[in-house]
């Protein structure tokens, strides 16, 4: 079992949508990085660290899961979608997607300051300077310590 870290944009799409719908392809991901972890590392059954993104109060709210296996974005293909991408073709599709299940909401953000300040999370790939990753691993002792923050304060 391997972790990850997805980030949205709550007003995108959050962690209550994710509740709502049980399941939800994450689409428009037009990283070839985090293209590659989805389409290469990412198996059901792996654990998702939810991170609300680009808000006041930026952090981790809730866990999710990988439902399904790497597939193509639909988006790509969609000359009306804000995600289309004219050199791809469904033959040969560029961006690739994976299905997220909900787990839980968290009892609080864990927010990235207290990320920061966290010396068991050293290294961290979402803490290094200039990572924009939308989608990004986490060691399996990365997970324990974020997790270990959700009831300290």
């Amino acid at each position: 079992m391997r972790y990850w870290l997805m980030k949205s944009e709550p007003d995108a799409f959050s962690i209550d949508d994710l509740e709502r719908v049980g399941t939800e392809p994450w689409n428009g991901v037009r990283n070839y990085q985090a293209r590659n972890f989805m389409r290469d590392g990412m198996q059901p059954g792996d654990g998702v660290l939810f991170y609300h993104s680009n808000c006041k109060e930026p952090g981790v709210v809730g866990l999710a899961e990988v439902a399904s296996e790497a597939y193509p974005d639909s988006t790509q293909f969609d000359p009306q979608s804000d995600y289309f991408d004219p050199k791809a073709r469904p033959e040969q599709p560029r961006w690739m997607l994976v299905d997220v299940r909900f787990g839980r909401k968290l009892a609080r953000t864990i927010t990235l300051a207290e990320l920061r300040e966290e010396p068991k999370l050293e290294g961290f790939l979402l803490l290094q300077r200039g990572s924009r990753l939308s989608v990004l691993p986490v060691t399996r002792a990365q997970w324990k310590a974020i997790l270990a923050l959700e009831h300290r304060r």
